[in-house]
């Protein structure tokens, strides 16, 4: 029988039936260890070992070092992962449906491809960490450190991010879809044309970040800092914005009809060409604001900021505009 496995230091414990030369059980050692599903191995130092496609599901590799280890396609659905050190291990292709990974550290680990649904990566690690495609469906990374991860085209519906940091993650393409990000600091991350659509992001952080042709209808968004973020041809139909802070954020033929913008922050916000049609912007700030060609029919804009705002072409038929400070200064009865 061929064996795959290379590892070092390695031992091979085989047994024969009587009457066969084929082999009946083969036991996989490395370091000392036994390599098998349910195994506990808490605490192992398996630093630099190769385990590719190994069968781990259901082990105890609590406070495990991996440091560097090669478990590509291995099998750790299940297993107990708790604070085991894995910076820079390769678990490509791995199934770790179920895990849990609670306060372990993947610091540069490459994770791309990876079956993560359902697995608890509370408080972990994993900066810089490649995710590339990688299932976290239903996924607990609250508090954990995603900052400078590669998440495109990742799978997190209905993940649990809340307090999650992710500043300067790549999300290009990101499915989202009714995550859990309430608070999550997003500064600077690239989710362009993500799928947030019914996503809660209260009090987010996304200051600079690129939601470019992203879908966010329905998505709650109610005093989260989107100051100077892209926003251009994103989908924000019915979204929550209230207290948002839009300030000089990109929303150029964005679509808001019927978004709540009740006291947002749209100073200096470019919304040229966007629809806000029967959204909600009462004591919204809009001074200085580009709304060029905008649609604002059945709007409300009642005691709206819109000093110094370009109205050019814009659409204002059945706007409530009862108290809003008109462009020229003047405040409407």
């Amino acid at each position: 029988m061929r064996l795959r496995w290379v590892l070092l230091p390695l031992v091979l414990v085989s047994g024969c039936s009587q009457g066969t030369t084929s082999p009946t059980t083969t036991v996989l050692i490395v370091n000392g260890y036994t390599i098998e599903a349910g195994a506990n191995l808490s605490g192992a130092n398996l630093a630099d070992a190769n385990l590719s496609g190994a069968n781990l599901s259901g082990a105890n590799l609590s406070g495990a070092n991996l440091f560097d280890a090669n478990l590509a396609d291995a099998n750790l659905a299940d297993a107990n992962l708790a604070d085991a050190n894995f910076p820079y291990a390769n678990l490509a292709g791995a199934t770790l449906a179920g895990a849990d990974l609670a306060g372990s550290i993947l610091l540069g680990a490459d994770l791309s491809g990876a079956d993560l649904s359902g697995a608890t990566l509370f408080g972990a690690n994993l900066f810089g960490a490649n995710l590339f495609g990688a299932t976290l469906t239903d996924a607990i990374l609250s508090r954990a450190i995603l900052s400078r991860a590669d998440l495109t085209g990742a799978d997190l519906t209905n993940a649990k991010l809340a307090d999650a940091t992710l500043f300067d993650a790549d999300l290009p393409g990101a499915n989202l879809l009714g995550a859990d990000l309430l608070g999550a600091d997003l500064l600077g991350a690239d989710l362009l044309g993500a799928n947030l659509a019914g996503a809660n992001l209260t009090k987010a952080n996304l200051t600079g970040a690129n939601l470019a042709h992203a879908n966010l209808a329905g998505a709650n968004l109610a005093n989260a800092n989107l100051a100077g973020a892209t926003l251009a041809g994103a989908d924000l139909t019915n979204a929550k914005l209230a207290d948002a802070n839009l300030l000089g954020a990109n929303l150029t033929n964005a679509k808001l009809a019927g978004a709540n913008l009740t006291h947002a922050n749209l100073t200096s916000a470019n919304l040229l060409g966007a629809d806000l049609s029967g959204a909600t912007l009462a004591g919204a700030k809009l001074a200085g604001a580009n709304l060029t060609n905008a649609n604002l029919t059945n709007a409300n804009l009642t005691k709206a900021k819109l000093a110094g705002a370009n109205l050019t072409n814009a659409n204002l038929a059945g706007a409530k505009l009862a108290g809003a400070t008109m462009p020229d200064g003047t405040i409407r009865p």
